[in-house]
């Protein structure tokens, strides 16, 4: 938690649901309340990414029905008597083109609405413009009551879909960005007063998935810490070595140095752990996957990622 900020109420809890396995859903999500009247979205964790961001009406590629039984919903600001669009003039746009989250040509008008586009690692992008609104949740205070809440916070409108986004079997409403960056949801709440700008969150690797996610700090015994790389975009590790049955493999540590163009991240919007070749060789000599009936294995070489199944 950071120091010298704004007084925090309490912890903000979303639930969570979804796995890890590949083969049922491969992701995790939650459900987060916008707008007036307000309406429940389901929307992916994702701690590789910043901004929140939905589905809104009307848009090209998404879908509109999904393969995890929940129903899609999709925002319309104009149906909000809350929503406002943020301008290319705002000074929270201004902030976010800084950080390349937001796109307004010289040519635009100070009131053009404040664009984004973002691509993520599997490809699959979405573009759209930042709208403000009431975001609803529930917040466990000290003497460890919940209570509803809500805050005007800035998120992602879409109006575009790309790639794995546009399939209808694991669709969701949106992503859930939790990054370092001002838009994110995190910081926005911190400087609010509404919550610490911390996260916690368990993900459950069970089939039946599940887990914690909370903006604040959990409290448990057996935890083990490892310190974060500073000043990265991204929640980088200080990743050392990797060890089969307790055999370290010989591999280059200078793969697991961070710079500019490598390093190793924590990422819950991605289902599988990804090695550079020079780590994957090594692990897979290991036979590090016996203990497990079947194994999905991927490998990255230059811009492309193999990905294959073994019985292990």
């Amino acid at each position: 938690m950071l120091g010298g900020g704004p007084a925090v109420a309490g912890v903000v809890d979303f639930p969570v649901e979804g796995s890890a396995n590949p083969y049922m859903v491969g992701l995790y999500f939650t459900r987060v309340k916008l707008g007036n009247p307000a309406k429940e979205y389901f929307v992916q964790i994702d701690t590789g990414s910043d901004i929140l961001w939905v589905a809104c009406s009307p848009c090209t590629g998404c879908p509109t029905s999904s393969g995890l039984n929940i129903q899609l919903e999709f925002f319309n600001p104009d149906s909000s008597s809350t929503s406002s669009r943020i301008p290319c003039s705002d000074d929270r746009c201004t902030a976010a083109l800084q950080t390349g989250e937001a796109l307004c040509q010289p040519s635009d008008s100070p009131s053009s609405p404040c664009g984004y586009t973002f691509t993520y690692g599997d490809g699959s992008g979405t573009s759209g413009y930042y709208v403000s609104d009431t975001m609803y949740f529930d917040t466990v205070m000290g003497n460890e009551q919940t209570a509803n809440s809500s805050a005007s916070v800035v998120f992602g409108c879409s109006n575009s879909q790309s790639g794995d986004l546009m399939k209808t079997d694991r669709a969701v409403d949106g992503i859930f960005g939790f990054g370092q960056h001002e838009l994110s949801v995190i910081s926005q709440l911190y400087s609010l007063g509404v919550s610490p700008k911390t996260f916690s969150h368990c993900l459950k690797g069970s089939d039946n998935g599940g887990g914690i996610l909370v903006l604040g700090e959990i409290v448990e015994p057996g935890l083990v810490f490892t310190p974060l790389v500073p000043s990265q975009p991204h929640y980088n590790l200080y990743l050392e070595s990797i060890a089969v049955s307790g055999q370290k493999l010989p591999i280059d540590s200078s793969l697991f140095a961070t710079s500019n163009t490598q390093g190793t991240i924590v990422d819950s919007g991605t289902t599988l752990v990804y090695l550079v070749d020079g780590a994957y060789d090594p692990f897979i000599s290991a036979d590090s996957c016996r203990s497990l009936s079947i194994c999905t294995l991927c490998c990255q070489q230059g811009d492309t990622m193999f990905c294959y199944e073994r019985q292990c």
